[in-house]
Parts: structure tokens; sequence; C-alpha cells
């Protein structure tokens, strides 16, 4: 194995991504070096960019949705063998805080997340914990594995966990790119009817029809409300899920609920939106949750889903480019060129 690798590389204080040549890093204790196939190009990748998202190091290598093969194992590993096809958890949990301290890690007080807080997968290897890897089967394509770390389980994690959607219940998702393609799937999947997606590309509102929702809506329609109320026989809407962050899309999707609907936030931004009046929020006994990432053994379950069929990812894999063309990734994303689901590096 080479002494180095190329890898991109953020620095904060300038807001500018290179690609450099940097020494391979050595597992230590419960970690393994992964050789990189595949990492995704994510939202949040680009609010540590664009300085959305507070820099937590000077200089990192970004990069959160990898998949790989196992390359080395460091010291203490056990169950684990050079070659094994995986996926890497995309965060660590901090193991000092009171939750970590009594063994619940997977409800870390201060996780510490992947491409933020210590380096990232743009880079032909990365280091993860043995602890957080997930085990590809044979027939899943590496490509699709990778972005099971985010790109899929975070919209898991919206729906079945935050949202806690039932078998029947009407489901609306505002903005259908990456994670609301998924938001859109996932909640067929679990038995949610009617699904309406929101959007105000038509080219992406056909595609959501085509993977799963029932209706696709303009969100600039000034008859969204009644449309959405005749879809689901007058009731609206039992879950909401905002998948873009905005004040106009967190407000109307909030708007559209039901008496005691959940409106998920899954989408960021920094606008501030409101809840309107209190007294009428009160009366509706409507619920606003936050989310934000998955729990490990999601990506397993997606994994298996994906393996055994349940789950086509098939289409969300838009665009694959080199490593060396990083810059050109950032940008198809930054301005939704082609509509794109999932860009994915590969080094």
């Amino acid at each position: 194995m080479a002494a180095t690798m190329r890898a991109e590389r953020f620095y904060a204080d300038t807001k500018t991504v290179v690609l450099e040549d940097v020494p391979i890093p050595e597992p230590g204790p419960g970690e393994v070096l992964v050789k990189v196939a595949f990492c995704g190009i994510c939202h949040s990748d680009l609010s540590l960019i664009n300085g959305t998202f507070p820099a937590q190091r000077p200089v990192v290598t970004q990069g959160h949705e990898a998949s790989g093969t196992i390359a080395k194992l460091g010291p203490d590993v056990t169950g684990w063998s050079e070659g094994d096809r995986v996926v890497v958890a995309a965060g660590r949990p901090c193991e000092q805080c009171a939750n970590c301290r009594r063994g619940d890690l997977a409800n870390c007080l201060a996780i510490r997340l992947m491409a933020f807080a210590y380096d990232g997968a743009w880079a032909e290897y990365t280091l993860a914990q043995a602890a957080g890897l997930t085990r590809v089967p044979d027939n899943v394509p590496l490509e699709q594995a990778a972005i099971l770390a985010d790109a899929v389980s975070t919209p898991y994690g919206a729906v079945v966990r935050t949202g806690k959607v039932g078998v029947g219940e009407s489901v609306g998702v505002w903005g259908v790119g990456g994670v609301g393609t998924h938001i859109v799937q996932l909640a067929r999947l679990v038995g949610a009817v009617p699904v309406i997606a929101v959007d105000i590309n038509p080219t992406v509102r056909d595609r959501a029809l085509e993977v799963g929702a029932d209706h696709a809506f303009d969100s600039r329609d000034p008859d969204l409300k009644e449309k959405i109320a005749a879809v689901t026989g007058g009731r609206k809407l039992d879950v909401a899920f905002d998948a873009v962050g905005l004040k106009v899309t967190f407000e109307q999707a909030l708007d559209n609920l039901t008496v005691g609907g959940r409106l998920v936030g899954v989408g960021m931004s920094a606008e501030s939106p409101t809840i309107g009046p209190t007294s009428m929020f009160g009366l509706t006994h409507r619920q606003v949750l936050g989310h934000l990432g998955y729990q490990n053994v999601d990506i397993e379950t997606l994994a298996k889903l994906v393996s055994l069929g349940r789950l086509d990812l098939s289409r969300s894999i838009s665009q694959i480019i080199p490593l060396e063309d990083i810059a050109e990734g950032i940008r198809i994303l930054e301005h939704a060129e082609g509509n794109p689901i999932r860009v994915l590096v590969q080094p």
C-alpha cells in the first residue's frame, strides 16, 4: 500500500475546496481502514462550504455517505476481515456524555459527525469504527449501498422513528429531491396512503409519481390546500415532511395538517418559520418535530430491503464522478443540474 492518498480538503478560513495528497491513516484500536468505493455528495456538505453549518475543524476531508471494502484491521478488531464489503456510519458517539457512560451510545448527547468533526470519505481511504460498520449483501451494488448512510437512512428515520407513519395514514412531502424522493418511497413502503409529493419542478413531480407518490402537486398552486383536502377525503394530512427547510415550505406543510397531525422538519436552512397563533396551534393539537440522522441498525434494515427487492434504489444514483472532479459534483448539486437524486464520488 502506498504511503499517501488523494483526498478532498475543505479549508474553513477561506471556504475553499482543494485536492491534496495526504498520508493514508492508520487504524487504531477498534478501527478499520476502508478503501472507499463510492461516497455521496449531500446538501449538508454544501452547507459546510457555504457557511450555513459552522466549521468544527480548520481543515477537514468531507463526505459522509460511504461504501467500500475493508483494507486493514486495527488492533482488537474481531468479526471483520479484509475485503469485506461495508457501509461506514456517518457519526461516532463521544463515549464521554451521560448517555454514553451508561452504555446508551445510540442516544449520544454529543455525537461526532463524520466530515465535520473528523475526516470523511471524499478520499481513497477513510477510517471507521468497526462497531459502526454495516455489512453489504453481495447482491447490493456498492454505489447504492453508499447512499444508505444518509440519503436513505435519514428519510427512513424520519418516516419510521420521528414521524411514526402508520398504515393508512396520509402523507405529504414538500421537496422531492434526494431526501424527499426516498421519503416518498419509504412512506409508501410502510403503508401510507395517499402519498402526496409537493414541488415547484414539474420534472421532479413526474419522477415522484414514478417512484410511488399517489399525487404530485405544484407548491405554488393557489388551490393546493383544496386539492390536498380533496384527495384525503377532507381530512388533510396526518403527517407532512418538509424536506426543504425554507420558511415557505415549513409553513405550507404545517397549514395542510389535519387535527393532531405531525410535521417533521428534515430539510435545513437559516430561515425562521412560525407556527402562527399559539391559540390555533394548541386547538388543532398539531405537532412539530425536528429530525436529523438515523441509527446504525437502520442501514442494516435498508440493506436487507434492497437485497430482497422490497426497496428499489436503482434510480437514485443520478451521476458518478471521479474524485478529481469533486468541484464539478458540488456545482451540479448546488445548482440542481439535471434534478439529481444523488451524485456520487468515485475515488
